[in-house]
């Protein structure tokens, strides 16, 4: 069985658990932009140490996302999956062996789980997401980019779950405090989907086994979680079974596929 819980999202910090059971079983943090402490008190909600983690992938070089990453790493040998931009991206020391290249488009088998990486429109160096399969579910996870490209629809058509962007409204960005550069950032091709630009998306991978839609990454000052989820139901043409928010600090429950 394939599953995931988020363990937070958004500026704050950000991190995804994807669990495939069987034997042997394999479990893969997506991004690591908590605290150690943080990071073993989330995971130990979910029933869960460090030590069980077998893989982590890292999804770009911003401090939200990659965070404890290496002391996690270092402490517990785990192996580090990303871009070779991202890793140039985080100045980082040597990984004593624990790097792993990511590269757009080609799998990566670990045990019952493959995990496949694509290329985002984003402001970081060689940014990924990815998908996750065991062969009978998968797993879109996709946050941080600024538009949605063929390359991404491509990669998450037939999803049964996504883990989906929904940083901001638009209406609510442009009458914020933020300087104007920064709206542009965030609104920018290269920067964060807006609740209408992840309804798109929806639209254009929403089939009949797409059952959970995770709205992740939301802005705590340019967005809502009643609009964002108010906004992926109107999108939904297909038998979605629930559409969950990721707090900032709470993240998920478990989802099962």
């Amino acid at each position: 069985m394939l599953r995931l819980k988020n363990l937070g999202s958004g500026s704050t910090g950000n991190a995804t658990v994807i669990e495939v059971g069987g034997s042997p079983g394999c479990r893969v943090l997506v991004d690591c932009g908590l605290g150690i402490r943080n990071l073993a008190t989330r995971l130990a909600e979910a029933g869960l140490l460090i030590a069980d983690l077998d893989a982590i992938f890292i999804t770009h070089e911003h401090s939200d996302h990659i965070g404890c990453a290496r002391a996690v790493a270092l402490k517990h040998r785990i192996p580090v999956w990303m871009s070779e931009g991202t890793y140039l991206g985080m100045r980082e020391p040597d990984m004593d062996g624990l790097l792993r290249v990511a590269h757009d488009g080609e799998p990566i088998d670990l045990g019952y789980l493959q995990m496949t990486p694509f290329a985002v429109p984003h402001d970081a160096h060689e940014p990924l997401q990815l998908t996750c399969t065991d062969g009978a579910s998968k797993i879109g996870v996709v946050t941080d980019l600024g538009h949605a490209t063929p390359h991404v629809i491509a990669h998450l058509q037939g999803c049964n779950a996504i883990l989906l962007e929904c940083n901001h409204d638009p209406d609510m960005l442009a009458n914020s405090p933020y300087p104007w550069f920064l709206k542009n950032r965030i609104s920018g091709d290269y920067g964060h989907l807006s609740n209408a630009a992840a309804a798109d998306i929806v639209r254009a991978v929403c089939h009949d086994r797409l059952k959970y839609l995770v709205a992740a990454h939301l802005s705590e000052q340019n967005n809502h979680p009643d609009l964002a989820r108010a906004v992926m139901s109107e999108a939904i043409g297909c038998g979605i079974d629930d559409i969950v928010v990721a707090g900032p600090t709470t993240g998920t429950r478990w989802i099962d596929l």
